[in-house]
């Protein structure tokens, strides 16, 4: 494939599905020297990573990416129905307004859950850093006396724990444990990653220090019961 058969570029700035992996600063930025180099549109898909979740407003700002189009989704609008396109000036002033729309594009009622949706993470962002932080601390006292315990990667809370055997291989039984645990003790946890041995861990932006610790916790002691 030539660079002239290349319209866009789309990349997530962190891994959802695919066991959350950041992508590195270095990736990006190199990435983004392609696209400039060979005239290419750089996509970031947000829908996952954007609005607070990487502890700024959106992953591109954590790793220092600068995209042509972002792609908006779920955390957009708290719960509510809504996704959206955003691009650059530079391409938004070569759509006239009013030439383009959808059938069922622009709901009012999720237009205004988005609203006060932003309104309320400009309070809580600032306190994603301190949550993320200690979290990462927690799993990393965890991995000292759990050894199924293998990697623990991500970006302020929107962290993943990969769960391994004694040969350091995916151990999707270990989630499949831990879930069960969960979910008996009031947690849900999903998994993520292809060989699904990820703790998918993304609490609410504003949960409290205290259960925070309490899902934690439950983590803690479904692992323990996994080894014994």
């Amino acid at each position: 494939i030539t660079p002239g058969e290349v319209a866009c570029m789309l990349v997530e700035p962190m891994q959802g599905e695919g066991g959350y992996y950041p992508a590195s600063p270095a990736f990006l930025s190199a990435l983004r020297s392609i696209c400039d180099e060979h005239g290419i549109l750089l996509i970031a898909d947000e829908v996952q990573t954007g609005f607070g979740r990487t502890g700024e407003w959106f992953g591109s700002h954590t790793l220092g990416l600068r995209p042509d189009i972002v792609v908006y989704g779920k955390g957009i609008a708290n719960g509510f129905p809504l996704s959206a396109v955003g691009s650059s000036k530079e391409l938004f002033s070569q759509w006239p307004a009013g030439s383009h729309g959808t059938t069922y594009g622009g709901n009012p009622i999720s237009c205004a859950a988005s609203a006060a949706t932003i309104d309320g993470l400009t309070e809580v962002l600032p306190g994603v850093a301190a949550r993320s932080e200690h979290s990462f601390a927690r799993f990393a006292e965890m991995k000292k006396t759990h050894s199924v315990i293998g990697d623990i990667r991500g970006l302020g809370l929107m962290i993943g724990v990969e769960l391994v055997d004694e040969n350091l291989d995916a151990d999707p039984a270990a989630i499949g444990h831990v879930k069960s645990v969960g979910l008996e003790e009031g947690l849900f946890i999903l998994d993520c990653g292809p060989k699904e041995n990820v703790i998918r861990f993304l609490p609410p932006l504003n949960v409290s220090m205290e259960d925070l610790d309490r899902g934690l916790d439950i983590i803690d002691r479904a692992l323990s019961s996994y080894e014994a």
